[in-house]
């Protein structure tokens, strides 16, 4: 008798275990979910809603009339300007050096990989003040450029210069990992079915890695609008002229102007918004593509 209930007992204990790690595996979920939350919403949430409150802390007139001011237009549009030259820019090179890297065997294969990733181990400030010794009044080409009357340190041409160097990794290196994982039958199919290589790039490279080139330009575009360091160093601050919008913010805030200065951060943040989207978008999609190809 006391056999048949310790088996019982045993029996019962098994049955009430696995209910017991459900209720353990919910509860720490749970708590990572709240936490997470509280993490987001005091580090991410909290400063949106404090930039868009300081912005509009005098008004939407005032707020309008700061984005009306001739200083921040130029601003906007300077930041427009560059990220349109700077992202197809690397749009083009990140399509060129992804589709040799992941569908070629050449020497220096290795060392052009490693020197795509070479912005991400440098300071944007130490990259713009290169910029500066190379093209600067002092630096290595300052006299040539000031003797044929060509300004690039503080003026557009550098802002261009240090955006396109700070964020030429970010097409290529979201193409070459997707572009090896497609591998190159299908390009070597068409190939031999007599294409030509703009055929093949047109009707079957591009389509395939659409949506990785797509989440690579969104991140690209996000740098290029939001980059502050290389930009800084190379743009001289000039009111109207030479400011970005991220240069222009900070100029507003040092000179207390604090609303004025969120009010165009709030453009900063609608911008990133929007990226997040388009972000959200694009992972989607790739997702979708990838689970197609299994």
């Amino acid at each position: 008798m006391s056999h048949v209930a310790v088996i019982s007992d045993a029996s019962h204990r098994a049955g009430f275990e696995p209910a017991r790690r459900r209720a353990e595996s919910r509860v720490l979920r749970w708590a990572l979910t709240a936490a997470a939350l509280a993490f987001l919403g005091l580090f991410l949430v909290v400063p949106l809603v404090a930039v868009f409150d300081e912005a509009l802390s005098k008004g939407v007139r005032f707020y309008a009339a700061s984005l009306a001011d001739p200083d921040a237009r130029a601003a906007v549009w300077l930041t427009l300007s560059v990220a349109l030259i700077a992202v197809p820019s690397n749009v083009v090179f990140g399509l060129a050096a992804s589709w040799a890297i992941a569908k070629f065997e050449f020497k220096g294969k290795a060392l052009l990989t490693t020197l795509i990733d070479l912005p991400f181990s440098v300071s944007p400030v130490v990259s713009g003040l290169v910029y500066v010794l190379l093209f600067g009044a002092q630096g290595w080409f300052g006299p040539w450029l000031s003797s044929h009357d060509v300004q690039i340190v503080f003026a557009v041409p550098g802002i261009v210069l240090a955006t396109i160097f700070v964020t030429f990794p970010f097409v290529a290196r979201e193409l070459i990992p997707l572009m090896q994982a497609q591998g190159a039958q299908e390009e070597e199919a068409a190939r031999v079915l007599g294409a030509s290589v703009w055929q093949i790039w047109r009707r079957v490279t591009l389509p395939n890695v659409k949506w990785g080139l797509l989440y690579g330009v969104i991140l690209c575009n996000a740098r290029a609008m939001g980059e502050f360091g290389a930009v800084s160093v190379v743009s001289g601050h000039i009111r109207g002229q030479t400011n970005t919008m991220p240069l222009a913010v900070e100029m507003l805030y040092n000179d207390y102007n604090f609303a004025a200065a969120f009010a165009l951060a709030s453009v900063l943040a609608l911008i990133a918004l929007a990226t997040l989207g388009l972000k959200l978008l694009a992972e989607r999609h790739l997702a979708a593509d990838a689970l197609a190809r299994r």
